[in-house]
This record gives structure tokens, C-alpha cells and sequence, in this order.
């Protein structure tokens, strides 16, 4: 019970009504204890619907995004992370600039063993665009599974 305390004294947004925020820069991104501080193990996060403005032109840009990484002390609040990936909605950035924002800020919250994330961004000009991040080299030994989103396809 003083686990679930301390959290919710640390924890904003979780288990509270929580309003989208305007900007990747004003989402706070929160985070708890790892379960399994002594065991690496892969947590993966799927948006298969994310949104942003392209920042030319103001138009959506549309992509599935996957987040794997391997905790060391602390793993994202999911909430949180929701909340975090909506408020690009209206953020203008290329496709590149937010896939990499979106790991970069979760590098710095979380410091984890390891951490990539891949953007598979839907067409834009009749061209899809893939924008792929990581840390660095996997540890061995833990199962990171393929991301193994199929590249798009036109009709």
C-alpha cells in the first residue's frame, strides 16, 4: 500500500481527468519504478494511429509508431506516454523531427539499457517516409521481438 501511495502523490495525470496538451513541450511525461530492476526485458508501445502537421503546409501526417526499449531504474507512465504522443496533433515538424523527439525525450526521462523506436510514416506526396532511432546496440541475451510492419503498398 506505501508503493501505491508514494505514486500517487508522484504521479499527475494517472487516475485524473487529463486535458490533451497543445505541445509536445507542454506534455509532461511521467515515470515509476521498474518492477524487475535485476532482469532486462523488452516493453514495447504501439501508436498505430499518430497524427502530426506537416510544418509547411499545415496538412496531418499520419504514422504507426513502435517504441521498444529495455528498462534500467524506471519505465514511462502509459498515460502519460498517451497524452505525450497526442500532443503532437498539432505540433508542425517533419516526419524525421518528431520520430526522433519522441525517443530522445524518452531517453531522457527513462535513461534504459536500450531504447529504438521506428515511424512508419503513411504517404505524403505519394512517398512514405520511415524514420528509424536507437540508442545503441541491443544487450544480448534479451528477446526484442521485429518490428515487422510491412512497408506501405499503394493500390
Amino acid at each position: 500500500m506505501k508503493i501505491k501511495d508514494e505514486l500517487n502523490t508522484q504521479l499527475t495525470q494517472l487516475g485524473h481527468i487529463s486535458s490533451l496538451p497543445n505541445s509536445p513541450q507542454e506534455a509532461k511525461l511521467e515515470r515509476v519504478p521498474a518492477p524487475f530492476e535485476d532482469y532486462q526485458y523488452t516493453v514495447r508501445f504501439t501508436a498505430p494511429e499518430f497524427t502530426s502537421l506537416c510544418p509547411i503546409t499545415s496538412q496531418p501526417d499520419f504514422a504507426h509508431l513502435i517504441i521498444d526499449y529495455i528498462p534500467n531504474k524506471w519505465i514511462v507512465e502509459s498515460k502519460s506516454l498517451k497524452l505525450f504522443l497526442g500532443s503532437f496533433r498539432n505540433h508542425g515538424a517533419f516526419h524525421e523531427a518528431c520520430t526522433v523527439e519522441i525517443g530522445t525525450t524518452l531517453v531522457k526521462l527513462l535513461h534504459p539499457h536500450w531504447l529504438r523506436i521506428g515511424g512508419y510514416w503513411f504517404p505524403r506526396g505519394g512517398m512514405p517516409i520511415d524514420v528509424f532511432w536507437q540508442t545503441n546496440t541491443p544487450p544480448k541475451k534479451v528477446w526484442i521481438p521485429p518490428q515487422e510492419v510491412p512497408p506501405y503498398r499503394g493500390r
